[in-house]
């Protein structure tokens, strides 16, 4: 008792110490928190989704799922109206109705702006059914009756301001249709973001699948009393043809899992970025409870000498830690909660709707979060703990501080060094690959032991960085700067510690922005070098083209050719007897001009002649393959062929690496035409000197389709940039939260160290620094601090980013480009993330009483 009643006086006389440790240690457990409910709250909305719209049981066409909501074709597989029928007949069967659902429409308004989601959610038309009525309450109008109706969900509706009598056109596959809303629908559960649109079966049927007698899937209501398996069975019993039967919990199980694994890789990515926040924090609290201990030395000196144990001062500090761990955790797990809740708004503002009602917050969650903040504390602790718990009775009669171990620094430096070299000798090893898949493993080995390293190799270099870097910046203001680089380099153990927790989030900044940049650089390359289109049309969804369209390109003028492309599938059998299943390239003879590729043997121009094809020099290589040979092409829903290889072309490359060619006139020949697919991009060549006309024209003739872009090179580049710039910016993002611990480690550093100079900080205003000379001090000091901790990360992140972009190049990336603007103002923006840190203790310095605080012991 005496041990908590000491460790809860220290606590609360300096839980102002504490504050920034309990506030690194409630944000590293509120993100891992708030990841946790915030997935378990979007599980929970799409349970509850797919539990209430799914049937007893559902029948749709075999081999159905996959490829359902965005085939090839742009029309999903179908069932005959008929069968609809057969399963009535089934014994058990309550009821039975034909449902329609498309995902490869687009739903305009009559200004041409597209009613789909802008979160990726698709947009999906069906046919209003009775199992509707689960899910959905018709809120406004009634249900579509005939062709020029149409009904809408409400979210849709409330967010493009859609009314009844609106009239809205429908771009599907089989043609352009228009009807006016006739009624709005409103989920009674939450709508994770999809736009629905629902029409008369008729008009579903002829629209949508192309014509009339043809469902996508019948939706089977059981008997009272009798179970979805039994049922399934006794259908599966009565229907001759094979069919994809699925239970409602078969069917909810399937959504469940497509969905969750997207959130899982969401999840895990957000509980990574946690883990540096984490790791980060651990030198926050490191930190504190060394100075903690180190200005208590007197204190502790006493309580060893009338009769306190190592073993006691060693769990008084510990419990300490608890404490702050239990504070820190408790007010993180309820952070968490509200940034789930946060998250949430965002998401429905994009147009993802989570409800609040929803919230799910499991009791894993807090368990997790308390055991985390609790544990890490306390690691965090120990070795300050342990250092406490060193201190000899005769540290009463000396001044406040604990002397350093020269030796112990010593043999720490000579670790870290090891730790360096192991991971620059990975590194190396890594750049040296001969597969991207090998060389991966000491990549990631090289990065762990490189960062440990600099940790523990910090303190040392501490030293040496300082001091240039003082050089540089801090000369020129004189004796105050003079006195900021002694402070720094007073304790390098300490410098070293708080610049780590900021270098551990740069260094992971400029690995991205090389890697980033070099991905960007590598493209545009080759681009330049195989790109030989003026023009690249294809949908923003990668959904196919639909024919209106392709007809509309093909009028444009000032074009010497368009080239369509489709992705065939089939299963190929090589001369060794191997059979893969395979995607082949489907395209007219002119994108031989449009993709340059390089063969390794034949004519490329060859491989568009009758029968014939092309293969990658890997899969050469692989079923030695070669020029001449006869493949067994059987085509998905298609006729079984046997073609002529005419080309091998060069795998080394980034651009259709593996890529398998063949003409789609020959492809036709054994592929019927209403299973043929849709091109899923399209290429255009300007006739020479008419460039600038023909993109006009390009996207004049596909203003009525805003679902497909027009792009010249130029702004493909630009969206490649683009692309790769918004990941790269939602990671930065992520990262912050760790530089944001790392800043709080800066002030928690400062504002202890002000703490333990009290007295030298009276002495120095005593014999004449003013006010504004001390705070100028401790800014520059932490100034110092952030540039050391800036300078370690990215020369640190730009050589795992240089290691990462020879691996990268083994997959065809091979251009290595260091973002120097990019890492020169991140270094420049340490400065001031240093002025920033030091705002609040060079504010309490300044206001330091000069008497007192040489009256400080």
């Amino acid at each position: 008792m005496t041990v908590l009643r000491n460790s809860l006086r220290n606590f609360l006389a300096h839980k102002g110490r504490m504050a920034l440790s309990a506030v690194a240690v409630l944000l590293s457990v509120a993100f891992v928190s708030g990841t946790l409910v915030f997935t378990d709250t979007m599980n929970t909305t799409f349970d509850k989704l797919f539990a209430v719209s799914a049937s007893d049981v559902t029948v749709s066409p075999k081999g159905s799922g996959d490829d359902s909501e965005n085939p090839a074709t742009g029309k999903p597989a179908s069932l005959p109206a008929s069968l609809v029928d057969e399963v009535k007949s089934v014994k058990g069967v309550k009821d039975a109705e034909g449902a329609i659902a498309s995902f490869s429409v687009t739903v305009v308004n009559s200004e041409n702006k597209n009613m789909g989601s802008t979160t990726g959610a698709p947009t999906i038309a069906g046919n209003w059914t009775r199992n509707d009525l689960k899910s959905m309450e018709i809120t406004s109008g009634h249900a579509p009756r005939g062709p020029t109706e149409v009904m809408v969900d409400g979210d849709t509706a409330e967010k493009h301001h859609l009314k009844l009598g609106d009239e809205l056109r429908t771009i599907a596959v089989t043609g352009d249709f228009t009807a006016k809303i006739s009624g709005i629908a409103d989920f009674k559960v939450t709508n994770p973001g999809a736009a629905v649109v629902y029409y008369d079966t008729a008009t579903a049927q002829r629209e949508l699948l192309g014509k009339e007698g043809l469902f996508t899937n019948i939706l089977v209501t059981a008997d009272p009393g009798l179970s979805g398996e039994q049922l399934k069975k006794d259908i599966a019993g009565a229907l001759d043809a094979p069919y994809k039967l699925q239970t409602a919990k078969e069917a909810a199980d399937a959504g469940r899992e497509e969905v969750g694994s997207f959130l899982d890789v969401m999840k895990y990515a957000m509980l990574g970025f946690a883990g540096i926040a984490v790791l980060v924090g651990i030198f926050l609290i490191v930190n504190t409870f060394s100075m903690l201990v180190a200005q208590r030395t007197r204190e502790i000196g006493l309580m060893r000498a009338i009769g306190s144990s190592r073993r006691q001062v060693n769990r008084s500090v510990l419990v300490e830690a608890v404490l702050l761990g239990v504070v820190g955790s408790i007010a993180g797990v309820a952070a968490g909660v509200g940034l789930a809740v946060g998250l949430m708004k965002m998401m429905s503002a994009v147009g993802m709707n989570l409800s609040t009602d929803d919230l799910t917050v499991k009791w894993t969650t807090p368990a997790v979060g308390l055991t985390l903040g609790i544990v890490v504390t306390v690691l965090a602790a120990y070795i300050p703990a342990r250092r406490a718990g060193k201190v000899s009775p005769m540290a009463a009669l000396r001044d406040t501080g604990m002397p350093a171990d020269s030796r112990a620094g010593w043999i720490r430096g000579g670790i870290g060094l090891v730790l360096t070299a192991g991971g620059v000798a990975a590194l190396l090893v890594a750049t040296q690959a001969d597969k991207a898949s090998e060389g991966s493993m000491f990549l990631g080995l090289g990065v762990v032991l490189s960062l440990i390293g600099f940790i523990v190799f910090g303190p040392l270099l501490a030293g040496a960085v300082v001091r240039v870097i003082s050089v540089l910046v801090l000369r020129m203001f004189g004796p105050v700067g003079r006195l900021a680089e002694r402070n720094a380099l007073r304790n390098p153990r300490r410098t070293g510690a708080t610049g780590a927790a900021l270098m551990i989030g740069l260094a992971l900044v400029a690995c991205l922005s090389v890697v980033g940049s070099s991905m960007v650089a590598s493209a545009t390359e080759e681009l330049d070098k195989s790109v030989g289109a003026d023009f690249i049309v294809q949908s923003a969804t990668m959904g196919p083209i639909v024919p209106q369209a392709q007809q509309a390109l093909k009028e444009a003028p000032g074009l010497e050719h368009i080239t369509e492309y489709k992705g065939v599938e089939a299963r190929i059998t090589p001369p060794n007897g191997k059979t893969e299943d395979e995607q082949l390239v489907a395209a007219d003879p002119t994108y031989a001009q449009d993709l340059r590729r390089e063969t390794v043997a034949g004519e490329l121009s060859a491989a568009y002649g009758k029968d014939a094809m092309s293969v990658g020099s890997d899969y050469a290589d692989r079923h030695g393959v070669k020029v001449g040979d006869t493949i067994k092409v059987a085509f998905k829903n298609g006729s079984p062929a046997e073609l002529k290889v005419a080309a091998i072309t060069s795998d080394d490359t980034n651009v259709d690496k593996g890529a398998m060619y063949m003409n789609i006139t020959t492809a036709a020949q054994y592929i019927p035409a209403q299973k043929m697919p849709e091109n899923m991009i399209m290429f255009a060549k300007a006739v020479d000197g008419q460039e600038k006309e023909a993109y006009t024209a390009l996207k004049k003739s596909l203003a009525k389709y805003p679902q497909y872009k027009v792009q010249n090179q130029t702004d493909f580049k630009q969206d490649l940039k683009d692309q790769i710039g918004q990941l790269l910016n939602i990671v930065y993002g992520l990262l912050a939260l760790a530089i944001i611990v790392a800043v709080l480690g800066v002030v928690n550093t400062l504002a202890l160290s002000v703490v333990e100079r009290t007295r030298e900080i009276g002495l120095m205003r005593a014999i004449g620094l003013s006010r504004r000379q001390l705070r100028r001090m401790i800014r520059l000091e932490s100034v110092v601090i952030a540039l050391f901790g800036a300078l370690l990360g990215l020369g640190l992140g730009m050589g795992w980013g240089t290691s990462a972009q020879k691996l990268l190049a083994l997959e065809g990336l091979g251009v290595l480009e260091i973002p120097w603007p990019t890492i020169l103002t991140v270094f420049v923006g340490s400065a001031f993330v240093g002025l920033f840190a030091a705002l609040v203790p060079a504010f309490r310095a300044g206001r330091m009483n000069v008497l007192n605080a040489i009256a400080t012991e």
